[in-house]
């Protein structure tokens, strides 16, 4: 076999303007060591704000280490690699066996639900950027009806749905498209998302983190993962005394309070309306993907062959006509045929039939099982964290009276007599 690197494939141009060829070496390999650095201080960081919220039991720490966060992982690395985005990157390798994810990326997406399901959100504490940075304009948060929670609650479902279906077809990373503080991070965004950017961040003010609660759809695996985490946050150190202090200190509405005697004499009514509305989830799901279905056109239409395929159709004379759009432009010197275009077009929108299918369906059970629980009955006596929407900010802690080595208020305090 001939030694193919033994000349060079072209000759070299020869410059009549003084030009001259610059020495070339072969690059470093940065990039890689810079990724893997990024998954140890992702680690480091986890660990710390982990050992702050459940060891130390500190706001403060949670909040320099918020502040490293925004730093590192928002400014100097620019929002990227980027846990919230690393589902588009598992679904299209998932879809697409010929895409090659970065060992990273994975590592992004996975280390935090590792510490969620022991610890809690603790990677929305404060090693989030696009969470840390919402965290510091929480200055005079408002408090939401549970049924505004509720209801604003199913748009990261839905979200996390589109991004998966747009990923997994290879049609678009729409997390990344549409990051409201990506651009921040890096300077360079289009003035229409640096103004989202702002209202997300100035509505941060009064609704704490609008984002992190009623659209990020990481936050949904995390939400879901929390619920089983064997070690969370907890108000009090020790016993619950009932003092009320911690009651309107969650600026995210995460803090349950005890059960009145009134919802338990209605146990009986709440179990019969549970049971109907569980037997109205598979009816829900199939409305929800034949809707899905109904859809998938107008939903594959973000994607560019498809679109492309659909401006094929609607021009007449691509040859003779002068006034043509980039995309034609650009498909004429691919050198595809037109039948090329609509067969890859005609594939894509069968996937996203099926796609539209699984989505709908996917929505129909989040609304089925959002409406069942709504009539699940908890019993609690004292006030407790929502284990799946509480951020492990440790706010709480600083108005929990209670401390561990405080052994008057843990044995002869008297709990508060409420009126419900």
């Amino acid at each position: 076999m001939p030694d193919a690197f033994a000349d060079p494939r072209f000759p070299m141009p020869e410059f009549e303007s003084g030009h001259t060829q610059p020495e070339t070496q072969l690059p470093l390999p940065r990039g890689l060591l810079l990724e893997f650095m990024d998954v140890i201080v992702l680690i480091i960081t986890l660990s710390i704000v982990t050992w702050f919220v459940h060891k130390k039991r500190s706001r403060k720490g949670v909040f320099w280490v918020s502040i490293f966060s925004i730093l590192y992982f928002g400014f100097y690395r620019e929002g990227c690699v980027c846990s919230i985005g690393s589902i588009q990157n598992i679904a299209l390798a998932l879809f697409n066996s010929s895409y090659n994810i970065p060992i990273t990326v994975i590592a992004f997406f996975i280390i935090p639900l590792i510490y969620t399901l022991f610890f809690g959100r603790t990677f929305c504490a404060g090693v989030c950027p696009l969470g840390a940075i919402q965290d510091i304009f929480v200055l005079n948060p408002l408090s939401l009806k549970s049924w505004t929670q509720t209801l604003l609650g199913l748009i990261p479902f839905i979200y996390l749905g589109l991004s998966i279906l747009y990923a997994a077809t290879g049609t678009d990373f729409i997390i990344c498209r549409y990051d409201p503080f990506i651009g921040l991070f890096r300077l360079d965004a289009t003035f229409t998302m640096f103004a989202i950017g702002a209202v997300f961040l100035s509505t941060s003010v009064f609704i704490a983190r609008p984002y992190c609660r009623f659209f990020c759809p990481y936050g949904v695996l995390l939400n879901l993962i929390s619920r089983f985490s064997k070690k969370h946050v907890t108000i009090t150190p020790t016993h619950c005394i009932q003092c009320r202090l911690c009651e309107n200190s969650c600026p995210f509405g995460a803090i349950e309070k005890p059960t009145p005697l009134k919802s338990m004499n209605n146990r009986a009514s709440q179990t019969k309306r549970f049971i109907v509305l569980s037997l109205l989830i598979p009816l829900l799901m199939f409305v929800g993907g034949w809707t899905g279905a109904q859809f998938h056109e107008n939903l594959a239409m973000v994607n560019s062959k498809v679109s492309l395929a659909k401006e094929l159709l609607s021009e007449k004379d691509i040859e003779n006509s002068e006034e043509l759009s980039e995309e034609i432009k650009a498909f004429k010197t691919s050198g595809k045929s037109i039948e090329q275009v609509y067969v890859e077009a005609a594939s894509i929108i069968d996937d996203f039939y099926i796609g539209g299918w699984i989505l709908g369906i996917f929505i129909g059970l989040v609304f089925g099982l959002t409406l069942a629980k709504l009539s699940v009955f908890q019993f609690r006596t004292d006030y407790t964290p929502n284990k799946g929407i509480c951020l492990s900010c440790a706010r709480c802690y600083d108005y929990c009276p209670v401390t561990e080595d405080n052994e008057f208020v843990k044995f002869h305090a008297k709990p508060l007599n409420r009126k419900e």
